[in-house]
């Protein structure tokens, strides 16, 4: 698999979040990006699109990125969810490892952390 087929999903209730990781996507060459601005968003379309990579912020309205997590990984046990937080939410990781986070994301989102985590995919 190319950079440039690979689906990836990003779910945040922040506009400015969703923006950001797109265009570090974009940049990257990312072949399609999926938005999601909450948890029940989230396993909706990933059960319509089953993307190759989910990136789902922990903290969310109406459902949270661990339930959301866990609905997508009861639908899929492949599925590859990036869970991503900001500083003092350890307790919600430890949860999110638990659930079977594919690996963690730290806010602000960098570009080179999302691409340690594509390249990780890729030879997975």
């Amino acid at each position: 698999m190319k950079i440039s087929d690979i689906t990836v999903m990003i779910c945040d209730d922040s506009p400015l979040i969703r923006k950001k990781i797109a265009e570090i996507l974009g940049r990257l060459g990312i072949g399609s990006i999926i938005y999601a601005e909450n948890g029940d968003d989230a396993v909706k379309k990933y059960k319509e699109s089953t993307p190759d990579l989910v990136f789902m912020d922990i903290v969310m309205p109406k459902k949270t990125g661990i339930e959301a997590l866990r609905e997508i990984r009861d639908f899929d046990r492949d599925a590859k969810v990036v869970m991503a937080s900001t500083v003092g939410t350890q307790g919600n990781l430890i949860a999110a490892i638990k659930e079977g986070a594919f690996e963690f994301l730290q806010k602000p989102v960098k570009e080179e952390d999302v691409l340690k985590i594509i390249n990780r995919m890729l030879k997975e």
